[in-house]
């Protein structure tokens, strides 16, 4: 069993350097574009199923890729991206480690609580849980994953654990790129 995961293709908050988290923001033209060439990419991959993130930008990129696959697709909110409570909308550059300690919020020992972001064990749990669901109900099937940075951040977790300081490797991938696991 294989699953590819993709983020979504860019939005206009992606281009201007805004945390998105669950605020449901479209696919800019590029966004399109990209989820086009991935469409292409992913040509001669075999691939049984979709789970796409209900999040519209997630959902569109999924729905452009399967114009070529024609295969079922399912939306699951477990793989929304990560909730970013009151940094929402904010410039990435303008968040500060004064403001907002990532490296506190993104290890999964601390599991901090702050601003109403999303913990990252919660986080974990939802995205784990998704995982060994299709584990158990698609055993011999190809799956891909249409979702968010955040959420292929746990995803990766998911396959390579927290390291001894409790941090999850960010894979960091850019829209529309794609990373392959194996089950």
């Amino acid at each position: 069993m294989k699953i590819y995961v993709i983020r979504h293709g860019e939005t206009n908050w992606n281009k201007d350097g805004r945390l998105q988290g669950r605020t449901d923001i479209e696919l800019n033209e590029n966004g399109i574009k990209q989820a086009e060439n991935a469409r292409k990419l992913l040509k001669d991959y075999k691939i049984d199923l979709i789970v796409s993130s209900p999040l519209k930008r997630a959902m569109k990129t999924a729905q452009i890729i399967n114009e070529e696959k024609n295969c079922p697709m399912i939306l699951d909110k477990r793989i929304e991206e990560r909730g970013y409570g009151d940094i929402e909308g904010r410039i990435r550059k303008e968040i500060t480690d004064e403001v907002i300690n990532s490296k506190q919020l993104d290890n999964y020992k601390i599991n901090k609580k702050y601003m109403g972001i999303e913990p990252i064990q919660d986080l974990c749990s939802r995205v784990w849980s998704l995982i060994d669901d299709l584990r158990k109900d698609y055993t011999d099937r190809n799956i891909l994953l249409v979702t968010h940075g955040g959420t292929i951040r746990a995803i990766d977790g998911y396959f390579y654990g927290v390291d001894e300081n409790g941090i999850i490797q960010n894979p960091g991938l850019k829209n529309c790129e794609i990373k392959e696991y194996e089950l």
